[in-house]
């Protein structure tokens, strides 16, 4: 049957009883709305909780671990040779903290092509006098423009110049959580004192703020050179070395080759930070699901309406496969309007989700842990859109090749019979 001649049929049907297709189209309208809104604005929420972490966390980390000896002086006896030694409180050994050979490592690890770049790094624990009190805190000797280019370091500097630690001698940023215990401010002067009992005058000249609480409390930075007087340790002491790559997922494997290389200590990204992988991924799984379900509700009205109608227009079923149209024409009519119910409620759906997520964009946001943001966060990703029509497409569809089906083989003879 001609295909314009099922539209304007269709279109008929549909305007016939328009307060339920309305009700029908507003229902995969907010279905597809609030699937977009959701979806972008937990991938936006996902995408700021990475970005901390991913920012300022580097994809292997290169360094010494002080653990007890696995070789101890019972097992070279000949007495007790092939047995099995247990032994009990075994102390750490005496091996260094620093990396050996650090200037031959990164110099490798510049000409490796997978290296994006390195960021040599000194951490020094000291306390921090405050009066009578002294606080624990943890000093970063870094190289400045390493860590701005490979970690975003000057994001999180929120006052002061981070190029003042390497042109100011004897300089210090605090972290804001520790700067707060200090009450230090700008240009103020902070004593540190060194596990070996060695003080030490430092300048503040920023404050830094990750956006973790917990870790700007004790956290702090210094030029490398700094670091090593503080330490009172040669121009090549490194205590780790972190690297980018330009391909993280790569870490694991690239980890274990460095480990075994250069006889150190390898930890990439993904088992550093398992714990947080998780959780983000259950974030954006519950996302799809939540949209995914509102969905699939719309589908069962759609599904239910078009049953109501098939009952209610049996008599016009009955005509037209009286005049001729087919099973399959019929078929094809309840299927256009199952479509078009989904084309015109996916549309509106994807307009008033991106003007939703404009408006959640546009709320204030202020916490004092993030500084940078100012709204909440909103991921603008095509696919969401693409996902989104599709599945509205899909759900209508589905809703209704059943009622299709059943409209199809109506006999006009029973109908027409019974009236």
């Amino acid at each position: 049957m001609n295909l314009r001649l099922l539209l304007r049929i269709a279109k008929s049907l549909l305007f016939a009883r328009w307060r339920q297709t309305l009700l029908a189209a507003i229902g995969v309208t907010f279905s597809i709305t609030m699937f977009i809104a959701l979806l972008s604005f937990m991938s936006g929420l996902n995408g700021l909780l990475d970005g901390i972490m991913l920012n300022r966390t580097a994809h292997i980390r290169i360094y010494n671990e002080i653990k007890p000896n696995i070789h101890q002086p019972v097992n070279n006896s000949k007495v007790y040779k092939g047995s099995y030694n247990f032994i009990r409180s075994v102390k750490s050994s005496s091996s260094r903290q620093e990396i050996y050979n650090s200037g031959a490592i990164m110099q490798a690890l510049k000409k490796d092509v997978r290296v994006k770049g390195i960021a040599p790094n000194i951490t020094a624990q000291v306390f921090f006098a405050d009066g009578s009190v002294n606080i624990t805190g943890i000093i970063s000797g870094i190289d400045v423009q390493a860590e701005s280019s490979l970690f975003h370091f000057s994001e999180y500097v929120m006052e002061g110049n981070p190029l003042d630690l390497k042109n100011v001698a004897n300089s210090i940023i605090l972290g804001k959580g520790l700067a707060d215990k200090l009450m230090a401010g700008m240009g103020d002067i902070v004593q540190v004192t060194t596990v070996n009992q060695v003080q030490f005058t430092l300048k503040v000249v920023g404050f830094f703020q990750s956006g973790i609480q917990e870790l700007d409390k004790v956290q702090s930075y210094a030029s490398f050179s700094t670091t090593q007087k503080i330490l009172g340790k040669p121009s090549d002491y490194v205590t780790d070395i972190q690297i980018k790559l330009n391909d993280i997922n790569l870490a694991p494997e690239i980890a274990k080759e460095y480990a075994q290389l250069f006889q150190a200590d390898a930890e990439d990204i993904q088992s550093a930070n398992a714990q947080f992988e998780t959780g983000s991924f259950i974030r954006t799984l519950i996302s799809y699901a939540v949209g995914i379900t509102l969905l699939i509700v719309a589908g069962f009205g759609i599904y239910n309406i078009l049953n109501m109608m098939i009952y209610e227009k049996m008599d016009s079923i009955a005509i037209l496969k009286a005049i001729g149209f087919s099973g399959t024409d019929v078929n094809r009519i309840f299927l256009i309007i199952a479509v078009s119910i989904g084309i015109v409620g996916g549309l509106s759906g994807l307009f008033f989700g991106f003007l939703f997520s404009l408006v959640i964009d546009q709320i204030p946001f202020v916490s004092a842990s993030l500084p940078g943001i100012t709204s909440y966060p909103i991921n603008y990703n095509p696919v969401f859109y693409l996902i989104g029509s599709s599945f509205s497409l899909f759900t209508t569809y589905l809703a209704g090749w059943a009622p299709a089906r059943k409209a199809s083989r109506v006999d006009p003879v029973i109908i027409i019979r019974g009236k």
